[in-house]
């Protein structure tokens, strides 16, 4: 009886690797519609939580590629490359919302080539450069289909700006058992054609600073007669300041962003309550909590040492965990991706995000791999902060985000395969 190939029995026997220069041809192939896409999403953005035509139109794009679709509660939908061959599942996410920011017609230089229709709304974040990047790759995939194995799913998240979107996609996902996802956020301070690709922390995580200092109001000419919750937030603000430096471990950051303070509206009446508010940004879960315990235990001691009360809002606390690139799966892309532009990754901390991300709680299901792919381009003017009216995004450095995410998708389909 003869002896069976080991290898000739593995699904891939028969199968040719997809290599770098087929990778490169399809990102090329696809340039002209990935750019088309960004624009028109550009020129149409739509707030958290709204994104009714965006999806809408998504999934008209979707479609022409024959890939069902799953629609998930609120805006948000996945969709489902199957090879129909036994392999692994790989997560491929994109988000698209955009923000309440009026949009202004200048970059950093000159005017831009696409400006949004919708009034105060604007995508200033590079969500539609997201949603653009995954449709090329969803068409690349689906053009190599049969040269792949296992399955690729497509999720295209609603919400990111404000968390809306992303428990309800967690929870659609999570019967799929998905093996790796993978996700990318352009970055305004990368040049065009770098790629951030770094294991451990890369983002902060976050939480919300939002409590009252309650005493009692009364006239300003007697403040004898009431209990002015103003001065009790103002040395609680002093006193979480003082704190911070003395009572935390300094080798680990925390950020204390004070935002909001609010009292009365009138000169001559002391108001029964003050409003603080604000977020802490930290790459240490650990040590994020324990800032919220030291903050509460300051503001409770000082309130009372003023007669004054304290009420903690339901959503003070952590919101976001920080996003950290699982190790293995980072090493893995960081190889891969050299190998179709080399020269061009970068790893310096420097690039590490003070900015929260939805996309860490993909790690709830599987490895998660997060890449920055730079969009600064001084000539062209791109390289405004996120979140700025003049931001800006050089259409060149979309080739290199849709090149790294195929290439992670076929090697490790192709290195994992069952």
């Amino acid at each position: 009886m003869p002896l069976i190939c080991a290898f000739c029995m593995s699904p891939l026997w028969g199968q040719q690797a997809v290599d770098g220069e087929v990778v490169l041809e399809q990102v090329r192939s696809v340039d002209d519609y990935v750019r088309e896409i960004r624009g028109y999403l550009h020129e149409h953005p739509e707030l958290s939580g709204q994104e009714f035509e965006t999806a809408r139109f998504i999934q008209s794009e979707i479609a022409k590629l024959g890939l069902p679709v799953t629609k998930v509660p609120g805006t948000g939908f996945y969709a489902v490359l199957d090879t129909k061959r036994p392999g692994k599942t790989v997560g491929l996410r994109a988000d698209i919302d955009a923000l309440p920011l009026q949009e202004n017609p200048y970059n950093l230089k000159q005017k831009k080539k696409w400006v949004s229709k919708n009034e105060g709304v604007s995508h200033a974040c590079g969500h539609d450069g997201h949603t653009a990047i995954l449709l090329g790759v969803a068409n690349i995939l689906t053009n190599l289909k049969d040269r792949l194995n296992g399955k690729i799913i497509f999720i295209f998240e609603e919400g990111e700006e404000t968390n809306s979107g992303i428990d309800p996609m967690i929870e659609a996902l999570r019967p799929l058992k998905i093996d790796a996802i993978y996700g990318n956020h352009l970055k305004s301070n990368l040049n065009t054609g770098e790629l951030f690709i770094r294991e451990g922390p890369i983002m902060a995580g976050t939480g919300t600073i939002a409590f009252d200092v309650t005493g009692r109001g009364g006239h300003a000419s007697r403040p004898d007669l009431s209990v002015n919750p103003v001065f009790a937030a103002a040395n609680i603000l002093t006193g979480i300041s003082i704190a911070w430096n003395n009572q935390r471990d300094i080798t680990k950051t925390v950020t204390l962003g004070i935002t909001r303070i609010q009292g009365g509206e009138v000169y001559n009446v002391i108001p029964n309550s003050v409003f603080i508010g604000g977020t802490l940004r930290f790459f240490d879960k650990e040590e994020g909590e324990k800032s919220f315990v030291l903050l509460r235990k300051v503001s409770e001691d000082i309130a009372s040492a003023h007669n004054c009360s304290v009420a903690f809002h339901d959503n003070m606390g952590v919101a976001l965990n920080p996003m950290v690139n699982d190790t293995v799966l980072t090493r893995f892309t960081r190889e891969a991706v050299e190998e179709i532009y080399p020269g061009h990754i970068v790893t310096d901390e420097q690039y590490i995000w003070y900015a929260a991300e939805t996309f860490t709680k993909y790690s709830q299901l599987a490895p998660t791999v997060f890449v920055f792919p730079g969009i600064r381009n001084y000539e062209l003017g791109s390289g405004a902060e996120h979140h700025n009216d003049r931001f800006d995004l050089d259409e060149d450095a979309l080739q290199y985000a849709v090149g790294a995410m195929v290439q992670f998708a076929v090697q490790y389909l192709h290195s994992y395969a069952d």
